[in-house]
Order: structure tokens, then sequence, then C-alpha cells
């Protein structure tokens, strides 16, 4: 498969599925780019950036679309790595991956972030775990992609807007692109 064509397909997963609200009062596909828009108004990496579309991306594949509504953990973050790790490089995954361990730690570390979530990161933060417990704080902090995913969180967070402008899919195919693993294509005769 093509680069190109890993990317037509995520594009038309958000396209069909996109249009999900999960607890939030915007889109998944609105929330996504959001996201990815907050992280480039930031000045973020190509792979933030890529993450930062990504990181919602097993709320869109897995088979449990109101898993939150059912008190259920559906453990997105990792639906999402499991399909994105063998076609994106770790500076994207990783950070996509850790996204919720990053909403426990910043609950555990800082006490006036649990008090900026919404009601439903509320909820789901009660079924991911809780704030982490002094140990995972520090395994969290040791993590090559602790930076990251503590950034992307951050955007995250701003990505929950009603109504807000953002660019489109197509806009971040670059950074999706430059976020690949390199395919190996056979030799053509």
């Amino acid at each position: 498969m093509s680069a190109e064509d890993v990317i037509d397909r995520i594009f038309e997963t958000f396209q069909q599925r996109g249009d999900r609200l999960y607890g939030e009062r915007v889109t998944q596909a609105g929330h996504a780019l959001q996201t990815a828009f907050a992280a480039e108004q930031d000045g973020a990496s190509e792979m933030l950036i890529a993450a930062a579309l990504l990181h919602d991306y097993g709320h869109l594949i897995h088979d449990l679309p109101d898993a939150a509504e059912r008190d259920i953990d559906a453990l997105h973050e990792e639906v999402g790595a499991a399909f994105l790790g063998p076609l994106f490089v770790a500076g994207v995954t990783e950070p996509a991956r850790l996204h919720v361990a990053a909403k426990r730690y910043l609950c555990a570390v800082d006490p006036a972030y649990f008090h900026s979530l919404s009601p439903a990161s509320v909820r789901s933060l009660e079924l991911q775990g809780g704030p982490f417990k002094h140990a995972e704080v520090k395994a969290f902090e040791a993590s090559p992609y602790f930076v990251d995913a503590i950034r992307l969180r951050q955007y995250d967070e701003m990505g929950k807007v009603p109504g807000a402008q953002t660019p489109d899919l197509e806009h971040y195919r670059p950074c999706l692109k430059a976020g690949l693993k390199k395919q190996q294509t056979s030799p053509t005769p």
C-alpha cells in the first residue's frame, strides 16, 4: 500500500465515522482537526501535528462508539496505536498512545488541571483509572515521549470548541506523510 493509499484510508474513516459525538459538544473529526490545528498554531513538529490529528483514531475504528456512555473504557488509545503502529513512526504513535496517560499524570501533579476538565473528561478519567499514583507519575516522566504526550494533551483540551474553524483533513496530508514509516516496495520490472 502506498503512502497516499494509507492516508486516503484514514481520511475515508474520518469521513465515514467522524461525525460521531463522544461526550463532548464536537464531533470526532472536529475534535481531531481542532487538536491538530492547536498543535500547528503552537509550532509543533509535523510528527506531533500528525499525532494530534490521530490521537483519538481508536474511537473511530473500535466497535464501541458509545463506550463511555456505557461506562466502558474501550482503551481507544491502545486500539489506535495497534492500528497505526505498523504504519507510522513512534514520534506519531507514542504521543497519541500516551495522551490518556498524560491526562492521568496532569491530574496527579496539577490539581488545577483536574478542575479544568469537561464533565466528559472527568467521567472518562474515572473509567481510565483516575489520577496516577506516585510510582506511575515517576514511570510516566521516564518515557521518551513524556514531553510530547503532555503537549498533545494540552492541544486535546483546546480541541473541544463547538463550531471552531479549522483547516480540513487534506491540509494535514503532508504531516501524515512525513510521519509514515518508509514503505517497502517491490522492485518494478
